[in-house]
């Protein structure tokens, strides 16, 4: 695994990125050599020609990372590959005819550019049939067994089970006597724990998980620092489980972990920053947005009796009540405590429009620019609905240690919130963000937000 914006990326997730990069320039230039003959080394070497293929393959693989091919569940879907390798090379096709519109000088081509996308395509799709077949071979993944058989142990053998592209697989845990059964995997138990050392060798073991509920005076040190000593990567589960899902373990959260774990330090130069870079976008995005908001204003106002602003209070830093500001998008008079729903009948049409792309959230960039919130941290929700959540999840009020945001890593990563399992996940993710609360993880959920917003997706 590989952090990078303070999350991790499989290495072998990351390693097809580029591979598919390098395939991208190689049947370009391929699909040149084809086309200008020997008059290949005039066409790449003069007038940048160079520079033009580089920059034609960085469209497509941005272009498939937007159509999230390099998703963990979407690489095994090889129907799905297919079907969005084809919108990837529309799409490529669209940006480019307007770039070289815009700037003739960035210009490839037209025969180089088709051959490039029949031939590229082809190849792109051979690679991925061969890369799936490499992350699901138990040849090439690291032997892997779970210390324990405390509450973290069947959700980690799943998310193991689930995400080969990590390169592990387990073949069992020590230290109890029954079959550990979770949603897509079943671990036998190989041993007590008295026998890890000789488990370990038996089955050429190459990382332990430690995933014990209860350590005092179970766990075995000597045999862990004995096996880490012989180059066994010894791990623990709460913090491999963050690792491979991007979100905290609120299930078995101990307040120890809390206390003691990396992260949850937010700087004095972190709050600067966020305060900062929130007043400047807020003011960019206000005068960008401002004809966008005076149309949608009108068109409320057109659409259905009640004001154009809705206003609700929210929770916020410190667990203070502040008041949000949003376009309206349902009918006066309706409930509006209850969570939007698919179809739900006291959305107007207009509101179905802005909400879809999120035009309604436009108003809390006032919200931004006063301080109440930022760009990037925990969504803010009514005061009920927290203080529910509040008395029946640990650890809830956590989220409410800095100020909300306009999106957050868990509206990326879970979406909308309506029943009490759902806000459990969305704390795991709050909670995730709090704790590596960075520039860079700021920049990705950023980034993912357009994404996300140009899709068109989650919208209720």
């Amino acid at each position: 695994m590989i952090r990078l914006f303070s999350v991790y990326f499989p290495g072998r997730t990351l390693l097809l990125a580029l591979t598919e990069g390098v395939l991208s320039v190689l049947t370009l230039l391929a699909a040149m050599c084809v086309w200008f003959g020997r008059d290949v080394d005039l066409a790449i070497l003069y007038d940048h020609g160079l520079l033009r293929v580089l920059f034609a393959s960085t469209v497509c693989v941005l272009c498939m990372y937007y159509y999230d091919l390099y998703d963990s569940f979407v690489i095994r879907a090889f129907r799905e590959v297919v079907s969005r390798v084809v919108h990837v090379l529309g799409t490529v096709c669209i940006i480019l005819a307007v770039v070289y519109y815009a700037y003739p000088p960035a210009q490839l081509s037209r025969g180089p550019v088709i051959i490039w996308m029949g031939l590229g395509g082809v190849m792109v799709l051979a690679w991925r049939r061969l890369y799936v077949s490499l992350i699901i071979s138990s040849q090439l993944r690291d032997r892997s067994i779970l210390l324990g058989d405390g509450p973290l142990a069947a959700p980690l053998a799943d998310e193991i089970a689930r995400r080969p592209e990590f390169g592990l697989q387990l073949v069992g845990y020590v230290g109890g006597q029954r079959t550990i059964q979770g949603l897509h995997s079943a671990l036998p138990c190989l041993g007590t724990i008295e026998e890890l050392s000789e488990v370990v060798q038996r089955e050429e073991v190459s990382c332990v998980i430690i995933s014990m509920g209860d350590r005092r005076g179970q766990l075995p040190v000597e045999a862990l620092l004995s096996l880490k000593m012989r180059g066994v990567q010894v791990q623990d589960a709460p913090d491999f489980y963050e690792a491979l899902t991007d979100k905290v373990p609120v299930s078995s959260l101990r307040l120890g972990w809390l206390l003691f774990s990396p992260g949850f330090e937010i700087s004095q130069w972190i709050l600067m920053y966020k305060r900062f870079a929130s007043i400047v976008l807020s003011i960019l995005g206000l005068i960008v947005s401002f004809p966008v908001m005076i149309l949608v204003a009108a068109a409320i106002r057109l659409d259905s009796p009640g004001p154009v602003i809705f206003r609700q209070r929210r929770i916020g830093k410190g667990g203070k009540l502040f008041t949000l500001y949003k376009f309206r998008s349902m009918y006066l008079k309706s409930d509006d405590q209850r969570p939007a729903e698919e179809d739900d009948t006291r959305i107007t049409r207009v509101g179905q429009w802005i909400r879809r792309f999120r035009l309604d959230e436009l108003p809390q960039l006032f919200n931004i620019l006063r301080g109440e919130m930022h760009f990037v941290g925990p969504r803010p929700c009514i005061p009920s609905a927290e203080e529910e959540c509040a008395q029946k999840i640990p650890f809830y009020n956590q989220r409410w240690t800095t100020r909300p945001g306009l999106t957050g890593w868990a509206q990326i990563k879970g979406g909308y919130c309506s029943t009490l399992d759902e806000n459990v996940e969305r704390l795991a993710y709050d909670l995730f963000y709090i704790k590596h609360m960075s520039i860079g993880l700021d920049c990705l959920i950023l980034l993912q937000t357009i994404k996300i917003l140009l899709l068109g997706r989650g919208a209720r």
